[in-house]
C-alpha cells in the first residue's frame, strides 16, 4: 500500500462511520494518554472500534481505548477519539493525520485536541491544565509532517498558513469558561518530539531555551492537518510530570495515566463549558 492516502480512501473511512451512526457532529475531540474518561461524558454514544474502520490504525498504547464514541455532550453532537496513533507506534506520518482527514469529510468544523504532556516549564506541576497557544512542529521542520506527499486539493492548499494554528476565537472562549467555573490553567507552547523514550535532562533544558512551555509525542501532526483543510483548533494539555531539569526524578507512562485521574475533571470542565458556548 502507498505511504499516502487518496481521497477514494479517505472517502471509504468516512462513509463507513456514517453508516454507523445517525449522529452529524460538526465538533471533534481527541483524547490524549489517561484522558479518555471524557468520553464516558456522552450520552446516546455509537461507538465504533478503529479496527473497523478501513486503513485507521489501531492504538497500541495502555491508556488509548482506540475506539470512535459519537453522540451528545451538552446537547451537541460530537466525535469522540478515544485515544490516538502516534508515529513512534511504527505507523508513517500520513496514518497520523488520517484521522483528522477522515474528519474533515464528515462535516467537522471545531477539533478539540489534548494530550498529557511533560513540563519543560518549572512553574508548572502535574495536573495543570495548559492551554496551547502556540507549538513548535520539530518533527514537522525535521521532515516528518502529515502534508507530506501528493497535495490534496480538495482539503487544502499546498502551502497552508500556521501563523494562527489555535484559534483565537476558541482560546478566548476557553479563558471566559475557566474564569466561571474556577478552573485554573496556564498558557503556553507545546512541542512535539518523535518518541517513544522520555527526555532527558540536556534534551528538556534545549526544548525550554527554544520556547516550549510542555512537551508530547503526539498533537501537532494532528493540528497541521487540521489547519490544513481549514478546521478551526483548541488545544488543552495536560501536565503530567514536572520539568526533570536535574536529572533527579524517573519519568514514566504509569505516572502520565496517574495525572489523568486528576486532569479528567478539569478537562471536562472546561470542554464542556466551551462546547455548551459554541453556537
Amino acid at each position: 500500500m502507498s505511504e499516502f492516502f487518496s481521497l477514494a480512501q479517505i472517502d471509504e473511512a468516512a462513509d463507513v462511520i456514517r453508516k454507523r451512526t445517525q449522529h452529524k457532529p460538526k465538533i471533534a475531540l481527541i483524547l490524549g494518554s489517561g484522558l479518555g474518561g471524557l468520553a464516558d461524558a456522552v450520552a446516546q454514544p455509537d461507538i465504533i472500534p478503529y479496527g473497523e474502520i478501513p486503513y485507521w490504525y489501531r492504538s497500541t498504547i495502555e491508556g488509548h481505548i482506540g475506539r470512535l464514541v459519537i453522540g451528545n455532550l451538552e446537547d451537541k453532537p460530537v466525535l469522540v477519539m478515544q485515544g490516538r496513533s502516534h508515529y513512534y507506534e511504527g505507523i508513517t506520518i500520513s496514518q497520523v493525520g488520517f484521522p483528522i482527514r477522515v474528519m474533515q469529510r464528515l462535516g467537522i468544523e471545531i477539533l478539540i485536541v489534548t494530550n498529557a504532556a511533560g513540563a519543560t516549564n518549572p512553574a508548572y506541576a502535574p495536573g495543570d491544565l495548559m492551554l496551547i497557544t502556540d507549538h513548535i512542529a520539530l518533527m514537522a521542520m525535521a521532515g516528518l509532517n502529515p502534508l507530506r506527499g501528493p497535495n490534496l486539493n480538495e482539503l487544502g492548499p499546498r502551502f497552508p498558513d500556521m501563523s494562527q494554528a489555535y484559534d483565537r476565537e476558541l482560546l478566548q472562549l476557553a479563558r471566559q469558561v475557566g474564569k466561571e467555573r474556577k478552573v485554573e490553567f496556564h498558557e503556553g507552547v507545546y512541542i512535539c518530539l518523535a518518541g517513544p523514550s522520555f527526555e532527558g535532562p540536556a534534551d528538556l533544558r534545549f526544548l525550554r531555551t527554544i520556547g516550549a512551555d510542555a512537551v508530547g509525542m503526539s498533537t501537532v501532526p494532528e493540528v497541521i492537518a487540521a489547519r490544513h483543510g481549514g478546521t478551526r483548533v483548541l488545544g488543552i494539555s495536560g501536565i503530567s510530570n514536572k520539568a526533570n531539569l536535574d536529572g533527579n526524578t524517573i519519568t514514566s507512562h504509569a505516572e502520565v495515566l496517574e495525572a489523568g485521574k486528576l486532569l479528567v475533571p478539569k478537562l471536562t470542565a472546561i470542554i464542556s463549558g466551551v462546547i455548551r458556548a459554541l453556537p
